[in-house]
């Protein structure tokens, strides 16, 4: 029986195997022969924060194997998006003797980048290509979090050694809260394209869907924006959750889809250092301890409001896709060594919280989400892709800031009454909320502290249906929606596993099973 314990170690001792394996002994049985950490985190409930390890004594090996071996050309599944849905879709097919034919309407991830700096440094928005849409998805150039240990979704321990297959640090299987980083992504993404196509698989780049080939009740394959068609025995839709023409070329062609709660708010930043006091209660930070992070959540009038994706030591990027909106998020390299710390901070939203929300269609919050972020760029100045700001102190009394303090938002801020943009369902909550999150980390609401509009792709504001057995659409046979912009996932790992779920409910669909 395999035998766990926990130790505690302080930060002056962490990277030392031998006061580590110290520690172990004054636990464990005598007689073991060899460990293995197998979860890392911190408390920083004490005065002084310390390390929390899990120890696996005389550990079994955990590794899977994989089975990526040239495949047949037949028969061919066609994967619309290349994101961490789609390329772990391909991998799992792949593995399941199936090709994989992926359509990403962006870039690969090399070029993916020149169309993300040409945002960066001279606000110009490619809609094909940018921080959600190009190979990788939404996920590869905003951060690259992994903040998930749930097997409900699929088996979390082969995904992390998918990772690690293709580049990614042994640390993201021990981790509390794994993290690669944007700057480290990029090549672990085009090592899994190498995989895909070294097998037998395609991907094709600049490649949008524009509609589905459907005979019957049966999808056939897809037809692309230049009119050229491409047939398959299924059809996996990983589009991700930005993908509005999709949504609405669906909904024209009489597919159901469905509405879906959205929440929606701002990004809060605020200098790494103060959160660091406010949260190891001691500054400067020790040096083997990383940047401090929070996740906060309470209720408000009935409604969830908490913080997303929060990126210690990270910057505030824009992830529009459309000219004339505006819409904001975070990443962190995978040193996290930047000065400011920022999180989304969102309000849950449903119908019966807006006057005017459309229900005649599915379309009422998505509607909201292109409203709020085609006001948010108004009030940055209507160019480029600055963005409306306020000091969060200034945003609770309802004042424009005179001054703003220093931001890693690159592209700008414009001084603005937040409190103007929002309906007064999220406006009250947000306020309200951050009352409750300084009762619990004295001094998160500060002067020093910024905050900045739109955070609005916070997930799908649709759902794709599916069965919840075989995964597939109930209208169409051999139409497997999945991940993010299906409204089934909500990140790279619950996303990727997703991908695989619908991979082999393909397999078994090819099969004849059902």
């Amino acid at each position: 029986m395999i035998q766990r314990i926990e130790i505690s170690v302080d930060p002056d001792h962490i990277h030392d195997p031998d006061h580590i394996r110290r520690q172990i002994e004054k636990q464990a049985p005598r007689g073991f022969d060899s460990f293995r950490i197998v979860r890392r985190s911190i408390d920083a409930r004490r005065s002084k924060p310390r390390f929390t390890l899990q120890v696996e004594l005389d550990p079994e090996a955990l590794a899977p194997e994989f089975h990526f071996a040239p495949i047949a050309a037949h028969p061919a599944v066609i994967i619309v998006g290349a994101g961490p849905a789609g390329l772990f879709a391909a991998l799992e097919l792949i593995e399941q003797g199936i090709k994989p034919i992926v359509l990403e309407r962006g870039q690969k991830v090399e070029q993916r980048r020149k169309s993300i700096a040409q945002l960066l440094r001279r606000g110009e928005l490619n809609p094909d290509s940018n921080y959600c849409f190009g190979e990788g998805g939404a996920g590869a150039f905003s951060d690259g979090k992994l903040y998930t240990r749930s097997n409900k979704r699929g088996d979390i321990y082969k995904l992390l050694h998918l990772l690690i297959l293709h580049g990614a640090s042994p640390d993201i299987l021990i981790d509390a809260h794994p993290h690669i980083g944007s700057n480290k992504l990029p090549t672990l993404i085009r090592h899994i394209r190498q995989t895909i196509i070294a097998c037998g698989g395609e991907i094709h780049f600049d490649a949008t869907v524009s509609d589905l080939l459907i005979d019957g009740d049966a999808v056939k394959g897809v037809r692309l924006r230049d009119s050229a068609e491409l047939c398959g025995h299924a059809v996996i839709l990983a589009v991700g959750h930005s993908a509005r023409d999709v949504y609405r070329k669906l909904y024209t062609s009489g597919i159901v889809i469905e509405a879906k709660p959205l929440a929606i708010g701002l990004r809060v930043e605020h200098p790494q250092a103060l959160i660091d006091a406010i949260q190891y209660r001691r500054s400067p930070r020790h040096p083997n301890l990383p940047p401090a992070t929070y996740q906060l959540t309470c209720q408000s009038q009935g409604r969830g409001v908490y913080s997303f994706c929060m990126c210690p030591g990270g910057i505030i990027v824009p992830t529009s896709t459309q000219e004339g909106e505006l819409a904001i998020n975070g990443m962190s390299f995978s040193g996290r060594r930047g000065p400011f710390a920022n999180a989304g901070l969102v309000v849950e939203l449903r119908p019966e919280d807006l006057e005017d929300f459309d229900s005649r269609t599915p379309f009422g919050f998505m509607a909201l989400q292109q409203q709020l972020e085609q006001k948010a760029f108004l009030m940055g100045g209507g160019r480029g892709q600055q963005a409306p700001a306020q000091r969060m102190t200034d945003f609770m009394s309802g004042k424009i800031s005179g001054t703003l303090p220093t931001t890693s938002y690159r592209q700008g801020l414009v001084s603005s009454p937040l409190q103007e943009l929002f309906p007064p369902a999220v406006l009250n909550r947000l306020r309200q909320a951050l009352t409750t999150f300084d009762r619990r980390l004295k001094g998160f609401l500060s002067a020093e502290a910024l905050l900045v509009a739109i955070e609005s792709r916070t997930s799908s504001p649709v759902r794709i249906p599916r069965n919840s057995d075989t995964l597939m659409h109930p209208q169409v046979r051999g139409l497997f929606p999945c991940g993010e912009g299906a409204g089934y996932a909500g990140g790279i790992t619950s996303s990727a596993m997703d991908g695989q779920r619908a991979a082999r409910q393909v397999a078994c669909f090819l099969k004849g099973v059902y």
